[in-house]
């Protein structure tokens, strides 16, 4: 347990930060679960970026699962983990914080916030190539401005050069939002968040044990063409009509 923050609370709060990766076909519009982490740093020394990191090389050499491309939180818009993505041959789509100093003038001009920058009717339909602040003298990315899914101005960048249509972008980066259906299903179908333990071991299979019934609710549901709610909601009501149709044994509670 540790004061993070928190997207739904807006603010600080005590809990236990899981990092999830997330398997997303566009072509059937399904996700699926492929691994998560525990951000304990007291425990294991590593930050965030590792276990993101970690779960990527676990995909490419050890799954061996087929993928094309990452979508990440702007949180994780970093020089380390962007470049280890293009290391793994990979591309990236991820928006920039507002306040993160890019250049697009080859050095000609200082540094200019991302929410600063002017932009031609070409480049917002087309992009522009940029350097982000820290990265090397010769790394460029793309940088495009979208619409996010809150109805925010995004700005999203990726190593993907041949891209050039902000609403090519746009669609690719809407699949991000795929986490956010996982997380919300796997706290209220599983009771992932109510776990009273306090050993830490205890916690964690908690949480691993609430991952699988989410991964096998999940599968139900895709095959009954059903919602993972009503899986579990009807599922338990099919289970107690059956237990009322039962023969009772009488009891006497003193």
């Amino acid at each position: 347990m540790r004061r993070q923050y928190s997207g739904n609370a807006q603010g600080v709060i005590n809990g236990i930060g899981v990092v999830t990766c997330v398997y997303v076909n566009p072509q059937e519009d399904r996700f699926w679960l492929i691994d998560y982490r525990i951000y304990d740093p007291q425990g294991d020394g590593k930050t965030k970026w590792d276990h993101l990191k970690d779960m990527l090389s676990g995909l490419v050499y050890q799954k061996r699962l087929p993928f094309t491309g990452v979508l990440m939180d702007s949180w994780y818009a970093t020089k380390t983990v962007m470049r280890h993505i293009e290391q793994m041959q990979k591309t990236y789509y991820c928006p920039l914080k507002t306040n993160r100093r890019v250049d697009y003038e080859a050095g000609t001009i200082p540094y200019q916030r991302v929410d600063s920058l002017t932009w031609t009717k070409a480049q917002r339909k087309q992009g522009k190539s940029i350097k982000i602040r820290g990265f090397p003298k010769d790394h460029k990315v793309k940088l495009f401005r979208v619409a996010s899914a809150d109805r925010r101005t995004a700005y999203v960048v990726t190593n993907d050069h041949a891209q050039n249509d902000s609403s090519g972008v746009q669609q690719v980066c809407h699949q991000r939002w795929k986490i956010e259906p996982f997380h919300r299903e796997v706290k209220q179908v599983t009771g992932l968040e109510k776990c009273q333990c306090r050993l830490a071991r205890i916690v964690r299979n908690h949480i691993g044990c609430a991952m699988f019934v989410w991964i096998r609710l999940a599968q139900v549901a895709y095959q009954t063409g059903q919602t993972i709610y009503q899986v579990k909601y009807r599922g338990l009501a099919d289970f107690l009509r059956q237990q009322l149709k039962a023969p009772h044994i009488p009891m006497v509670i003193a």
